[in-house]
């Protein structure tokens, strides 16, 4: 099983906020979720901490898909958002991940996601250190 297989079978998290995703090409991934009541912050809009795990899944698995073949995996190292409208319960959010530089130990990623009418919600950068898949729990 390769290891972005293995991602998606290890991550309960993901799965626990109703995320999905499609790598594209390397560096470049499309997450999706449905915004639903359990999302919910007040009775009409999502909590900004499930934008913000979309946020960094969507940077993480670009990130893991630029290195997942030399069997390595990644760890968030800097995460910074920026909300800048809200989501509605029922409002369909896809992030689309874009590598900017991979170095010899971090990867430089950004991340938008937008809502069903293509309005930009939020914006994301994030850093990324690659290491030996071992230490994260997997085996070769």
């Amino acid at each position: 099983m390769d290891l972005i297989q293995a991602y998606i079978k290890h991550n309960k998290y993901g799965e626990l906020l109703g995320m999905s995703f499609e790598v594209l090409e390397p560096g470049i991934v499309a997450y999706r979720m449905e915004i639903k009541e359990k999302h919910l912050a007040t009775p009409m809009h999502a909590h900004g901490g499930c934008i913000a795990s979309l946020m960094d899944a969507t940077l993480g698995v670009g990130a893991l898909s630029l290195v997942s073949n030399e069997q390595k995996v990644v760890s968030t190292v800097d995460l910074s958002m920026q909300f800048l409208t809200g989501v509605k319960s029922s409002d369909q959010l896809i992030a689309y991940s874009k590598c900017l530089k991979k170095g010899n130990k971090l990867i430089f990623m950004q991340a938008d996601v937008l809502n069903q009418n293509k309005e930009l919600v939020a914006h994301a950068n994030g850093t990324f250190v690659f290491v030996d898949a071992s230490l994260a729990g997997y085996s070769k």
